[in-house]
This record gives C-alpha cells, structure tokens and sequence, in this order.
C-alpha cells in the first residue's frame, strides 16, 4: 500500500521503489480528479520511463473542460489511452 498526500502518487511516496524491483514497466491509471491527480501521476509515471496507460472511462473531473483537456491534449502525450474493457481485453 502506498500513501499519496500530494497530486500524484509518485511525489512524496515509496511507489517508485515498490515498482522496479518486480520488474514492473507499465501503469494503469485511473482516478477522481483527470486533471489534478491522474494527469500529475501520468506525468511523473512518463518521467520516471514507464509506459503509461490511462482508462479514460475510469476517471472523472469536477471540471468537464479540465477532464477533457486531460484526455484530448495531454493524455496522448503521456501514453495509451483506451476505456477498462479495451484494456482489459489486450491483457494475456
């Protein structure tokens, strides 16, 4: 279990350090706040060389514009995007 007490889940937490060593390379992200703490997890997640997934039907926004920039302009920067049953489906 990792604690987040800042925007992202990378900032200020052991998430990093619990990842590597399992030889994990990709995240799934998905969240409460598009643009607050799933686009700054995505970011830092991009930073730090994984490859970033997002289930744009798994997150939400208090700001409909804000969510919509996440997923239109700044998402397909970062990484995947596709709803939980597409990534779902492409799993072994």
């Amino acid at each position: 279990m990792v604690t987040k007490r800042n925007w992202g889940a990378f900032h200020g937490t052991d998430l990093d350090v619990h990842l590597r060593p399992r030889g994990i390379t990709q995240i799934v992200l998905t969240g409460v706040a598009t643009s607050i703490g799933v686009e700054s997890t995505a970011r830092a997640a991009y930073e730090h060389g994984y490859h970033v997934t997002l289930a744009t039907d798994a997150m939400t926004d208090l700001s409909a514009d804000a969510h919509e920039n996440s997923l239109t302009r700044i998402f397909p920067r970062l990484g995947e995007t596709g709803t939980t049953a597409e990534i779902i489906a492409l799993l072994p």
